[in-house]
């Protein structure tokens, strides 16, 4: 043990990495524990336990800072530990064929680092380790006898081996191709005890005993996942001695051990206690037993699932609830009592004396009004068949006279289900309790929601209702039934809206169907005077363009996409959409009445917030829309016409502090988001699925991809269009209307429109991308360790960093290609997936960090 340089002190505590260490040791010597926990040692390392890390380069760095750290100690038997345990000596032997001249090149390992690629058995690995290798053309030795290049033959040749055997078996191999590591997911086959003899070069044996063939003592073992394989030499297990523990040491391992020992005195102590109870509880049943059953003496029902857990001794007993079991009345459910159980008075006496709770139940508890219902209920089950075809053959009568009654024709097709889910919850409503029984407690908002939903689905024979209550105005949707029919299904749906033959349709929906048919024609008239109009704007055809400016023309007007946008789908389909009335330029405008755009940015980005209208075109868009601001660029031309000389004026002029403010809160908006929709693309031999991002079209509808938006919830209008029917005011715009249109607008013109093979998540800017790695494991089944992204050709590599600090902004599309396995030429059974450069233990321990 290490214990030169230590201080003794009283209140000593582990600091270093190599004192967690011995620590460590001194534990698995002389704990009092089954099992010791090493988390103190991982976090002097500085290791991040969540995180998979490469065994074979851990211990190769803990073997190397095991070693300088010891190599500073007095004590020569501490100094070399590391050596006499781990070290052991071969050669590197070159043979010259021409004179049999045998050169030696000594070299001491602490590990054997062997190649799987092709190989079964632990034992063929060590072979070809081994074996030699043929030193010919190019590649001839100099042999310093021959004085001259000659054929020859090396190998490496195992002198000693340590008492403590590493084998590291390489997985993982360099691809040329990729230029990244490939793992290898190799069987490999091993045996408990590895006899080395063959292949040691002993004094008195000939090199060839290498090629004999090694045994296998018993059990073997198979794997696929190995990296390192630990063999002891036999010799030392059988002779162990046991090292004295440094005081200091000692004393931490006995504060340890009274630890244990107190928690092992407090765990026993919990034991008695609860056999103490356990005692109790089973002398209080062997009581009670006997006196359950009520026989003839008067009795109460109990819940039997509280029965059952007061009768489990190794559970405390909570207060009897039967709140569950009572209907709407307050009463014993008939349907629970399958549920419940018949106990004698004198129990139930004791019950509740001494665990409280309630209702209880007596022999008057059950409720007779379900009673009555519940045979109803299977009354109507059991003739619904019957009825069924009894109702079907009145139908096909032909109704005379004034006796019919009107019927939906959806209810019609839908009775039978109707009737027989309507029985079913009815039958079923012992599912539905009122309170808890024995802690489960219902929530009761949930079921008032739930109850909320069911009152809102539509009843028997209300689809033919109008919103006032009334007989809906469309006869097509109803049908008349005879008196007879209508008898038989009012028996199953006593509450259902009544409307016999004589009674007239909603009055207020007739007026409305004729204003409705009225705006209808109106709108249509509109449309129609407006398409002819603006027919180029209409049809997005000959529009001017800033970075292109026409010749014929040195003025040009500005209005808002969004606007153009509205009209053209009012003027599309005006039965559904109602008129745009107002311009809306204020959108364009800061709050000072100052352009909010510059000329070149409406030449490239904000291009598609605006959108370019001819004189003529304006002159028609004043007669037929409310123009609130006049927005125009002019173009006007400075000395001898040189293009380059032309200037650009707008009116009104651009608002520099506000156009300003509005770039920070767009840049702001990007890296701040949350739960923002992105795109995660996966691409199969560096190709897209598809290239082109087509919209998945509905062959079935003839409606363009801006006419199936959402509609807007009731009560949210755009603060720049009043598309009500009457009137034309204009709503006050205020900087955040504007800010709130902006965004509205960025948004359309940023959305993208996903294709095959993409997936949308989720995502916050201050998530990391080891997170978006987990959401993309579970969207495409990747692990996070085979996921190679990126970002417009950006390789996105840095775990710990944030969305937002790696550019990824709302509606990105991250390109993923998988790591995926592949065939291993030298033997098709083995399998190789790619792994991405890791940065190792890089800032832990083992680096001196």
């Amino acid at each position: 043990m290490m214990g030169d340089g230590i201080q003794e002190e009283k209140d000593y505590e582990p600091q270093t990495i190599c004192e967690h260490l011995q620590y460590l040791f001194a534990l698995l010597q002389n704990s009092n524990r089954r099992y010791i926990d090493p988390s103190g040692f991982v976090k002097a390392l500085g290791l991040d336990t969540g995180q998979q890390q490469d065994a074979q380069e851990f211990s190769k760095l803990f073997m190397s800072l095991l070693e300088d750290t010891l190599s500073k100690q007095k004590n020569p038997d501490v100094r070399n530990i590391v050596q006499q345990q781990f070290c052991g000596e071969y050669a590197y032997v070159t043979v010259c064929n021409q004179c049999g001249r045998e050169s030696k090149l000594l070299s001491k390992f602490y590990e054997l680092e062997l190649n799987i690629q092709g190989h079964k058995q632990l034992t063929d690995c060590i072979s070809e380790f081994l074996k030699e290798e043929k030193l010919e053309g190019d590649n001839r030795y100099f042999c310093e006898n021959c004085q001259s290049k000659q054929n020859a033959t090396r190998k490496i040749r195992l002198l000693s081996l340590p008492c403590t055997l590493n084998l590291q078996l390489m997985r993982f191999v360099f691809d040329r191709q990729t230029g990244h590591k490939k793992k290898l997911n190799t069987y490999i086959g091993f045996s408990e005890i590895l006899d080395m003899e063959p292949y040691v070069e002993h004094k008195a044996e000939p090199s060839k005993s290498q090629t004999r063939k090694p045994k296998c003592g018993k059990g073997t073992h198979c794997s696929r996942n190995a990296y390192m394989l630990v063999y002891r030499l036999q010799t030392q297990e059988k002779t162990t001695t046991t090292v004295q523990v440094p005081a200091f040491l000692q004393e931490l391992v006995d504060r340890d051990n009274c630890k244990f020992e107190e928690w092992c005195i407090e765990m026993a102590e919990m034991r008695k206690q609860s056999v103490d109870k356990g005692k109790a509880k089973h002398e209080e049943v062997k009581e009670l037993y006997q006196r359950l059953p009520a026989g003839a003496e008067p009795y109460e029902f109990v819940s039997l699932e509280w029965l059952q857990k007061w009768l489990d001794e190794s559970t405390p007993t909570k207060p009897i609830d039967n709140h569950a079991c009572l209907c709407s009345h307050d009463k014993l459910h008939p349907d629970k009592i399958s549920i419940m159980k018949r106990i004698s008075e004198y129990a139930a006496d004791i019950f509740y004396s001494r665990y409280g709770g309630g209702p209880r139940l007596t022999v008057k508890a059950l409720c007779k009004e379900c009673v009555v219902e519940r045979c109803r209920v299977l009354r109507l089950k059991s003739q619904l068949n019957e009825d069924y075809k009894t109702v079907n053959n009145l139908l096909k009568a032909t109704v005379k006279g004034s006796d019919g009654f009107w019927v939906g024709k959806s209810s019609l097709r839908s009775w039978r289900q109707l009737a027989l889910e309507q029985l079913d919850e009815q039958d079923g409503d012992v599912d539905q309790s009122n309170g808890k029984m024995n802690g489960n407690t219902l929530n009761k908002d949930e079921s008032k929601e739930e109850r909320k939903e069911e009152e809102e689905e539509l009843n028997f024979n209300e689809d033919i209702l109008c919103p006032h209550g009334e007989l809906c105005i469309s006869e097509n949707e109803r049908r008349l039934v005879s008196k007879e029919a209508w008898s038989k299904l009012q028996q199953y749906f006593p509450k259902a809206p009544e409307f016999p033959s004589y009674r007239e349709c909603c009055s207020q929906c007739k007026i409305l169907e004729r204003e409705g048919e009225e705006n209808e024609a109106l709108h249509k008239m509109i449309a129609n005077e407006q398409k002819t109009s603006l027919p180029n704007l209409f049809q997005d055809k000959n529009r001017p363009c800033l970075s292109n400016w026409p010749e014929e023309t040195d003025v040009l007007y500005i209005v808002s996409q969004f606007f153009v946008e509205e009209w053209r789908k009012f003027v599309r389909k005006p039965t559904r959409c109602s008129p745009v009335s107002s311009v809306g330029n204020s959108a364009l405008l800061c709050p000072h009445g100052g352009l909010m755009f510059t000329f070149a940015s409406m030449t490239k980005e904000d291009s598609k917030l605006i959108a370019l209208i001819w004189p003529s075109e304006w002159q028609m868009i004043q007669k037929l829309f409310v123009v609130d601001h006049v927005i125009k660029i002019t173009r006007s031309e400075v000395g001898d016409g040189d293009p380059s000389e032309t200037q650009y004026i707008s009116e009104p002029k651009l608002c520099p502090e506000c156009r300003e403010g509005l770039l920070c809160q767009q840049q702001r908006d990007l890296r701040e988001y949350t739960q923002a929709t992105i795109y995660v693309h996966k691409v199969v031999d560096n190709k897209k699925v598809m290239k082109d991002s087509a919209p998945e079209l509905n062959v079935s509808s003839s409606e363009t991809e801006e006419d199936k938006e959402e509609a807007k919830p009731d009560g949210e209008k755009d603060p720049d269009f009043n598309q009500s029917n009457g009137g034309t005011k204009r709503q006050k715009i205020t900087h955040q209307n504007y800010i709130a249109y902006q965004k509205q607008v960025i948004r359309r013109s940023m959305r993208h429109r996903k294709v095959r093979g993409e997936k949308a998540l989720l995502v916050s800017a201050n998530q990391t991308l080891k997170e978006l790695k987990i959401q993309i494991m579970h969207a495409f089944s990747v692990a996070p360790f085979d996921q190679n992204l990126s970002i417009d050709g950006k390789i996105l590599s840095d775990d710990c960093a944030t969305l937002g600090t790696l550019g990824i902004i709302p509606e990105s599309v991250i390109l993923l290609k998988a790591d995926e396995p592949i065939a291993d030429y030298a033997a098709m059974d083995d399998v190789m997936q790619v792994c991405m450069p890791e940065e190792g233990f890089k800032g832990t321990g083992l680096l001196g960090h």
